[in-house]
């Protein structure tokens, strides 16, 4: 999604080639704010009660006021008024409005961005980059989805160096947690399972419906710790995410640093290795089911 065709509103107004927020604003100098993105289908935004519902926890997270939603919803109208996105991504960021150069809140407004764009759908599967660094289960902001992805940048950025399009984490324990901005699943003969939120991952809204769907179409999904050596002998992987909905992962590279930088081996045996086929038969019929209860039901 390039720049020239997102289009922003802040605050009341549409701000699309004009400034959008003061140099002091508290996101911009500490990150001190929490965001959402979803998916456009057709114009219309998917699961965007659970997406507020989420924005409200990490707003609590933080210490800040639950959020407006009218102020977003007329937000959301603005960007989307100028003809239909046949898909694509919505974000909403919320951040602690005006601030000191340091990390004290004067307690002001808060500062409001709405902001869509169209982009290409994800392929069917893509390849996954295990990286050195670890997500700390035991933080001040484990759970919440706040603008401080420094740590993402590094990871993706290492990833693609790799080939991939996604970055995965273990946490502090060595066990398998999560991408820069998805969840992870794993297959193992006909039982998926995924990281549980007390190894650390954000809690994905397509990792909730993805769970609660496959169950409702009786696939056997487990909420388990696993250890990120589990990535060298599944069966299949996939991941899950607003715009990526069910995405088989292809292939899996591991950085060659793993070991020193983690200052452990946290995954004996790990190693790159590719899935053939992929999608596999379960990933595929759990892709198969998101698409089809999601065109259904738009607000689940």
């Amino acid at each position: 999604m390039s720049t020239d065709q997102i289009r922003v509103w802040v605050d009341g107004r549409r701000v699309d080639e004009g400034p959008a927020i003061a140099a002091l604003d508290h996101g911009v100098t500490v990150g001190d704010g929490v965001f959402e993105t979803a998916k456009i289908v057709d114009g219309e935004v998917f699961a965007l009660t659970r997406h507020h519902d989420r924005m409200d926890r990490s707003l609590a997270g933080l210490g800040l006021p639950a959020l407006d939603r009218a102020r977003v919803a007329e937000g959301i109208e603005a960007v989307l008024a100028d003809g239909p996105i046949a898909f694509g991504r919505l974000r909403y960021t919320i951040t602690g409005g005006a601030g000191p150069l340091g990390s004290d809140r004067l307690g002001g407004p808060m500062t409001y961005i709405v902001t869509a764009g169209e982009q290409p759908r994800a392929a069917a599967s893509t390849t996954i980059a295990v990286v050195p660094w670890v997500r700390n289960e035991r933080a001040a902001t484990v759970g919440l989805k706040t603008t401080s992805y420094a740590e993402n940048v590094v990871a993706l950025a290492t990833a693609k160096a790799l080939g991939g399009t996604e970055a995965i984490f273990a946490n502090t324990a060595g066990e398998l947690c999560e991408g820069t901005g998805s969840n992870i699943f794993v297959v193992r003969g006909d039982v998926v399972s995924t990281p549980p939120l007390e190894a650390g991952p954000l809690a994905g809204i397509t990792r909730a419906l993805t769970i609660e769907w496959l169950r409702e179409e009786g696939v056997e999904v487990r909420e388990e710790r696993l250890p990120l050596s589990v990535l060298a002998d599944c069966d299949e992987a996939f991941l899950t995410s607003s715009t990526r909905d069910v995405q088989a992962v292809a292939a899996v590279r591991v950085a060659a640093d793993v070991e020193t930088l983690a200052g452990r081996l946290p995954a004996p045996g790990l190693a790159d290795r590719d899935f053939d086929p992929a999608p596999g038969p379960v990933t595929a019929r759990a892709a198969e089911i998101f698409a089809r209860l999601g065109a259904e039901r738009l607000d689940p």
